[in-house]
């Protein structure tokens, strides 16, 4: 099933536009402490409980090896619904901030440079200019789904 456009969700990291299908934004929230895992990956926060949920919470700024940057009051935390080996699960991606849902016509997508092994673009959907700025869209799956989900999924030690 081809759709005409996708409604995407638009947010900041630093002077950077990047874009995930609507579908899979299930809360946006602005930032709270996260309690810590150890020997968890970098960009792997820690978690929060939401509503009854233990949800991973992965910085993007750290992920993508951005400049660290302090969380404020403008910091969110953008709850997704992501695909991996393990099935659906919800994460949360922390970022600088939430522009505004866009329309972006399925023609207007142009694939993402290749790069070469220095530069990994395998986890961007596509790029789209919109209102004269480039917006990368993120293929939500690739980026977390991978190895922040089998990161995740394993056990937290009760008696630590």
């Amino acid at each position: 099933m081809t759709r005409q456009a996708n409604q995407v969700l638009t947010f900041t990291l630093g002077d950077e536009t990047y874009g995930v299908d609507i579908l899979r934004v299930q809360e946006i929230r602005g930032w709270a402490p996260v309690t810590r895992i150890p020997q968890s990956q970098a960009h792997v926060l820690g978690v929060l409980n939401l509503r009854g949920s233990i949800v991973p919470i992965v910085d993007l700024r750290m992920r993508f090896s951005l400049p660290r940057a302090e969380y404020t009051p403008l910091t969110v935390i953008i709850v997704l619904s992501v695909e991996s080996a393990q099935g659906r699960r919800d994460f949360g991606v922390v970022v600088d901030g939430v522009s505004d849902v866009i329309d972006v016509p399925a023609g207007d997508v142009k694939a993402a440079p290749e790069l070469g092994r220095q530069a990994s673009t395998e986890f961007i959907a596509g790029l789209a200019a919109v209102s004269g700025r480039m917006v990368m869209l993120l293929d939500i799956d690739r980026l977390i789904g991978g190895e922040v989900a089998a990161a995740a999924s394993l056990p937290v030690a009760a008696n630590a």
